[in-house]
């Protein structure tokens, strides 16, 4: 079996002896060919070159951005017409290496690296592969969400302390996000949201569009914005008109408490929707994957169902029997 593995030097929790070890451990039973990113987008220019060259997996130790690259470099641009057989390109696997790492541990990979190898290695021995559908917009598949206005803030400010040298802790996210509903000095325009078979939602200020669930994690605490949504369905909507702290204190409670149907008077909610539409009069900012993505005023967002092969545990019934 031909393996690429793509570490990211950079990631928040990898290290070079954690890496050396977990090329020597694929390498004893696999061809493995080690890439290490060295800019921002190389992990995207290395899974376009493993699915040209036919290789059997690409492994990602690495945060959920590297995967992210990775994932689209395997399949390309969203909008193409000769998009590939999913069987027909490399599966992807991953060993998480990041802070969050929520996309790998929504396919139920393990979050420590050393569990989550040797759920690989057994995996690829038995050719184990799953078919995921995934979202896209702005020309970009997206693994897990995207979101407009307050989440996408978070995203940038964490951006920012990352690059001061401050690591990306659960506790420094919570905080940044308590912070930044508190502070009025990061203002998010108002936008419109729409869904299929509905009427126009106007004055959202926050909205996020899942792929799966959960939405992230809290340490090893899963929130779960959209309880019914899943890597085999359409996708979940979750947009509030309102930032107000009380209001939104008795919806985090929620879903800090694992609601399997979180709702408030305030939130519109979807679960399998085909498509989603967010427009802005001015930009609001945008994030996919926990990636920053600058502001936009339009964001439209679909889904194509059965695109990407992982290396990953057989789904597992969600709550609301999904």
């Amino acid at each position: 079996m031909r393996v690429m593995l793509v570490t990211n030097p950079f990631a928040t929790f990898t290290t070079p002896a954690g890496r050396d070890a977990l090329d020597n451990t694929l390498a004893a039973r696999y061809h493995v060919d080690v890439e290490h990113t060295t800019h921002r987008g190389h992990a995207g220019e290395l899974g376009a070159r493993a699915a040209a060259e036919g290789y059997d997996a690409v492994v990602v130790h690495g945060g959920d951005g590297s995967v992210n690259e990775v994932a689209n470099g395997l399949l390309g641009h969203p909008d193409r017409s000769d998009l590939p057989p999913s069987a027909s390109l490399p599966a992807l696997g991953v060993v998480p290496g990041g802070s969050a790492n929520v996309f790998a541990r929504a396919l139920g990979i393990d979050r420590d690296p050393l569990v989550a190898t040797r759920q690989l290695m057994d995996m690829l021995d038995a050719r184990q592969r799953r078919t995921i559908s995934l979202g896209h917009t702005l020309g970009r598949w997206f693994l897990f969400n995207a979101g407009m206005g307050m989440d996408a803030i978070v995203v940038r400010q964490m951006e920012d302390k990352r690059q001061a040298g401050k690591k990306a802790t659960a506790q420094r996210y919570l905080f940044t996000t308590v912070a930044s509903f508190f502070s009025s000095a990061h203002p998010s325009p108002t936008f419109t949201v729409e869904v299929p078979e509905h009427e126009p939602l106007t004055g959202v200020r926050f909205g996020f569009v899942s792929n799966t669930g959960p939405w992230t994690y809290l340490g090893a605490r899963p929130i779960r914005t959209n309880p019914g949504t899943d890597f085999d369905h359409g996708l979940g909507v979750f947009a509030a008109t309102s930032i107000g702290v009380l209001r939104n204190s008795v919806l985090g409670s929620k879903l800090l408490t694992g609601s399997k149907d979180p709702r408030a008077g305030h939130l519109f909610r979807d679960d399998d929707v085909e498509w989603v539409r967010f427009t802005s009069e001015e930009p609001a900012d945008v994030q996919m994957d926990g990636d920053y993505l600058g502001r936009h005023s339009e964001m439209l967002f679909g889904c194509r169902r059965h695109v990407l092969d992982v290396v990953a545990p057989p789904a597992t019934v969600l709550p609301m029997g999904k």
